[in-house]
């Protein structure tokens, strides 16, 4: 229900994954930078709480004085990433049942960040004004970029909006089951089986291209969600809504399935006290106030 992003990445060996600091709240301008220098973590970063979901709080960061914007209004513990600068973002559900060494890659999502594609002679703020997507975020961008909005890109150039890849943030997931695979299930399996306990959940990932994470190359994962994760293909334009249940009914069987397979190997299911308060915790997290973040 509510997963600490450093606990899960921990799992991860250090060589598939962004390098990452932690920082406990309340932290300071100086220790960060500090911390920073000493892993040699240098801007652009990405900055995140600890726990979250769907974008909530995740920030490009591009230098100190934004950095220091971002530290004035977090609340909680939170994350400094590296930026994966890599073109492709794939989000691969991935699930295996205990006591099998191999399994499965039953959903791929391609990720498009929010953008807008010039005509040589409308403004940015014109463009995301005629965008059905970017028109919804029109306040955020317009606190995020006030000077790139009179900007007039070329005709067929690409402007990127946010560089988040969640369907919150405005980004568009596209069906990529297409790219499923016996050699892109060999390669997951491959470092997936070795993440002490994991059985269930998406990999979000940034690559150079298919082919290079197809090989094991070139790649990084960026998160690893778990039970609460989604198939986020379903959420392909114009997917049907009968087939988004019926992908998600597929897969929540699955996790039961895999649940209790782990109950008869030995693992205890949660009391109630356990798992209310989890829900405390995520309520109280819920509830805090994010105005977001105004770049300096």
């Amino acid at each position: 229900m509510i997963e600490s992003k450093k606990d899960i990445l921990d799992l991860i060996p250090d060589e598939l994954k962004p390098k990452t600091l932690f920082f406990k709240f309340p932290a300071s301008f100086d220790e960060i930078i500090e911390k920073m220098n000493n892993n040699a973590l240098h801007f652009p970063v990405i900055a995140k709480p600890d726990y979250g979901e769907r974008g909530w709080m995740v920030e490009k960061i591009e230098d100190l004085e934004e950095l220091k914007n971002y530290i004035n209004q977090i609340r909680v513990n939170m994350l400094i990433q590296e930026f994966i600068d890599l073109p492709v973002e794939l989000g691969i559900f991935y699930y295996r049942f205990p006591g099998s060494s191999r399994g499965q890659i039953s959903s791929i999502v391609g990720k498009e960040l929010l953008h807008v594609i010039g005509d040589g002679k409308s403004a940015v703020r014109d463009l995301i004004k005629t965008n059905p997507r970017a028109r919804l975020h029109l306040k955020e961008l317009e606190r995020r970029h006030k000077g790139l909005l009179n900007h007039v890109p070329a005709r067929r150039e690409k402007v990127e909006l946010l560089s988040i890849g969640n369907h919150c943030r405005g980004a568009t997931f596209i069906n990529r089951n297409d790219l499923i695979d016996r050699q892109l299930e060999e390669m997951v399996n491959s470092f997936a089986r070795n993440i002490p306990g994991f059985y269930y959940g998406r990999f979000d990932i940034r690559c150079s291209s298919i082919d290079t994470l197809k090989q094991g190359s070139s790649f990084k994962i960026l998160e690893l969600n778990g039970g609460k994760s989604e198939p986020a293909h379903i959420y392909h334009p114009g997917s049907s809504l009968l087939e988004a249940y019926r992908v998600l009914f597929y897969h929540w069987q699955t996790l039961f399935r895999i649940a209790m397979k782990n109950h008869q190997n030995g693992y205890t299911f949660p009391s109630f006290k356990e798992g209310w308060k989890v829900w405390k915790k995520y309520r109280s997290y819920k509830k805090i106030k994010y105005s977001g973040y105004t770049p300096g």
